[in-house]
């Protein structure tokens, strides 16, 4: 997931292109993981966040959401993604999407966390929140 050139420029890579980069429990701790360590690595002046594959992220994995069809695993996953997008946030340096394919839904979300994105040709942004995904009360829309 993690590059680092000696400039001081890291990049992270979502590699998921099988599932068009969705993201999982374990890539959103796997980016936790590499933005923690990357706050406290002085040598870091730059984080360029980009994706394998023909989606740069779909958003939630909805296979993963729809194996644990309960609210309070959507509270702990959608906790954890927040953290780990404010986390990216408040870096204190730079972080650039570089966007190709699709970014929808978290991944339009983490795209507009990041301080500026560069998009292709080809990126396609969309956010579409659809209740009957999550089933009944899973996601506490109205």
């Amino acid at each position: 997931m993690r590059s680092q050139e000696a400039r001081g420029v890291v990049t992270l890579t979502l590699n998921r292109p099988q599932a068009f980069n969705a993201l999982s429990e374990a890539m959103l701790a796997a980016l936790q993981r590499e933005l923690d360590a990357t706050d406290n690595d002085e040598s870091v002046r730059v984080i360029v966040l980009g994706a394998e594959g023909k989606a740069f992220c779909a958003g939630h994995d909805l296979k993963e959401m729809r194996a644990t069809p309960s609210l309070d695993y959507y509270q702990r996953l959608f906790a954890q993604c927040s953290k780990m997008m404010l986390t990216m946030q408040h870096l204190p340096v730079p972080v650039i999407a570089r966007v190709q394919g699709i970014a929808t839904a978290a991944g339009c979300q983490l795209v507009a966390m990041c301080d500026l994105a560069v998009a292709s040709r080809t990126a396609r942004f969309a956010v579409k929140i659809r209740a009957l995904l999550l089933g009944a009360g899973g996601g506490g829309f109205a």
